[in-house]
């Protein structure tokens, strides 16, 4: 069974920084790609940024050049480092990674969530 376990959120002003983490319970390399996903109250689960095994990183547009994913592979551990905060990136933040099913299909792991406010 694999845990995944979020923690670094928290109140921010706008134009501040925070840096999310997630831990891993198994070595991170098991998974081909580890997400990061927001979500807003009545809004649909939006992909924030992702990192492959390789190490190869991508964002989605309003993340770009602000966010940045990046990973301590002896820990196990994903991180999202925020800068430049709008209060639109205000939501909850998951960590996600996938795992073959033996059976097909995916195993979609998620984390429990920390919440990201940014207001004055």
């Amino acid at each position: 069974q694999v845990q995944l376990v979020e923690s670094g959120g928290g109140l921010v002003q706008p134009g501040g920084s925070l840096k999310l983490s997630c831990a891993a319970s198994t070595s991170i390399f098991r998974f081909n790609v580890m997400a990061w996903y927001r979500q807003s109250p009545g809004e649909q689960r939006e992909l924030v940024a992702t990192i492959t095994r390789g190490g190869i990183t991508n964002y989605a547009d309003s993340a770009r050049g602000r966010f940045t994913v990046s990973r301590d592979v002896a820990k196990n551990t994903v991180y999202l480092q925020m800068n430049s905060l709008k209060p639109e990136d205000s939501a909850g933040y998951y960590c996600n990674a996938d795992l073959p099913n033996p059976i097909g299909g995916l195993l979609r792991y998620w984390g429990q969530g920390t919440q990201v406010t940014v207001s004055s």
